[in-house]
């Protein structure tokens, strides 16, 4: 993705004391995914969030799509557990597995995975990634 590389210094963390948080919607932007990809025809945007700072980084993001006429690869060099919130996201990967999530539905991706993201896909999921944010992402 970036050339960028995250750092754990780089970041204003979520998890900063003790006691409940809210995360209000809207108070983060979504960035447009078309542009960092290269692919005019996506319709997707994310929203990544540090929550620890510590050696096991973890990241909040949301991840929304919607149809469009070509959808994506991604590949994943981390361990990522995905919840589909609204809709559905038709995925595959470079295993063999075909799935179409839907919402309440978890899609667990390990390291090592090639996702493609369906063009077909239209739906909205929260995820936490064992990773820092994306750079190009924030």
């Amino acid at each position: 993705m970036s050339s960028r590389t995250a750092t754990k210094d780089n970041y204003t963390y979520l998890s900063q004391k003790p006691g409940l948080q809210l995360i209000k919607d809207g108070s983060y932007e979504k960035k447009e995914l078309n542009a960092e990809l290269g692919i005019p025809e996506v319709r997707s945007q994310i929203i990544e969030a540090p929550l620890t700072t510590n050696n096991d980084a973890v990241t909040l993001g949301f991840f929304s799509m919607q149809k469009a006429s070509k959808g994506f690869e991604f590949e994943y060099d981390f361990l990522e557990l995905k919840t589909v919130v609204r809709g559905k996201f038709v995925l595959s990967d470079n295993y063999g597995n075909s799935f179409v999530a839907t919402e309440g539905d978890v899609v667990i991706i390990n390291p090592g995975t090639v996702v493609n993201f369906s063009g077909e896909s239209d739906g909205e999921a929260v995820y936490v990634a064992h990773r820092l944010p994306e750079p190009a992402f924030n």
